[in-house]
């Protein structure tokens, strides 16, 4: 099958009409024709070589919402003309520790959607069957894209940390991946305490459900709160006063990142000891836990907010991200 897409040639070039070869399908692969994909930060950090991983050409896109147009002889659980969603990774060795515990995303040996490889800014693409999420048939599949990769990466969280509907809880950074932690949270049954450095931003986030905005760039403000969140979820990938947010929370409160910092985090000890306090992190989540956030989209009607381009003017949709006007996230609509 030949399959055509944009891809970048060099780190930071403008995405250009590309085809290649996709090759005979694998006993365990789908095919899926692409009806949308959602444009993810991630992409540009690959489309840039930020993470010194990317292979040229390639095709970037990883939030990708279509259908099943043809399936190896082993596939399962899903079949030709299944609407399905495939996020950052394509593949899991099925058979390690992490795999064989439901923990799929842990893989090491896990192949990701655009890395050595071509995703999703294509009208083709392949995965494993395990990766390929069938989509609840109520949802919104123009919506949907982001759920695949930025839904999950906060909605894992919640899961991980144990977050109760009675918390206190906290996101740093409303964009792409916090307003959707934002509304997660505040459906959970928690009150949710934003942090934002764009007082532009203030309306707009209490009316996704934020009980409170604090100014993240205030120390008086960031000290009204102290001790009093269980749990607080970074979104942003640029260095913080951690000392500020640990000491945000109450006692046994847990602090989680999944803001790809790149610089070491100083994080002082006694902030942790004393008040019996953790840090942690986390990527995607399972193909089963990605299901149940599909599922519990569905029922309370979350969705990103999106701007939508169309496949072909993607460079556009890229500059707009780029250039921070994204309001909050982007998808692209293949004809």
């Amino acid at each position: 099958m030949k399959v055509k897409g944009y891809a970048a040639t060099g780190p930071k070039e403008k995405l250009t009409p590309f085809s290649y070869e996709l090759g005979p399908i694998g006993p365990e692969q789908v095919d899926i024709k692409v009806s949308y994909c959602g444009i993810c930060h991630s992409d540009l950090s690959m489309i840039n070589n930020d993470w010194g991983m990317t292979s040229y050409p390639m095709i970037p896109g990883h939030e990708i919402i279509g259908e099943v147009v043809a399936a190896g002889s082993a596939v399962k659980k899903v079949k030709v003309g299944d609407k399905v969603g495939l996020g950052w990774q394509s593949g899991s060795c099925m058979s390690c520790d992490q795999c064989m515990s439901g923990h799929h995303h842990l893989c090491s040996q896990g192949e990701a959607t655009i890395v050595g490889r071509n995703g999703g800014f294509a009208d083709y693409v392949r995965a494993h069957w395990s990766w390929a999420i069938p989509l609840p048939d109520a949802i919104d599949m123009s919506k949907a894209g982001p759920l695949l990769c930025g839904g999950i990466t906060v909605f894992n969280p919640i899961i991980l940390a144990g977050v109760k509907p009675t918390d206190k809880v906290g996101v740093i950074g409303i964009g792409g991946l916090g307003h959707l932690a934002l509304k997660f949270l505040k459906h959970w049954g928690c009150e949710v305490i934003a942090f934002s450095s764009n007082p532009d931003k203030k309306k707009e986030i209490l009316n996704m459900g934020a009980s409170k905005v604090i100014d993240s760039t205030s120390p008086d403000e960031l000290e009204s709160i102290a001790g009093k969140l269980n749990f607080i979820l970074n979104t942003t990938n640029v260095s913080l006063d951690w000392n500020s947010y640990l000491t945000a929370l109450a006692p046994k409160g847990k602090f989680h990142t999944v803001g790809a910092v790149l610089e070491p985090m100083a994080i002082p000890a006694f902030s942790l000891i004393m008040g019996e306090k953790s840090v942690g992190g986390s990527p995607i989540g399972s193909p089963a836990l990605t299901k149940t956030m599909l599922d519990f989209c569905v029922r309370h009607a979350i969705y990103p907010e999106v701007e939508e381009f169309p496949m072909t003017k993607v460079n556009e949709a890229i500059d707009h991200l780029e250039n921070g006007k994204a309001r909050f996230r982007i998808v692209l609509k293949n004809n």
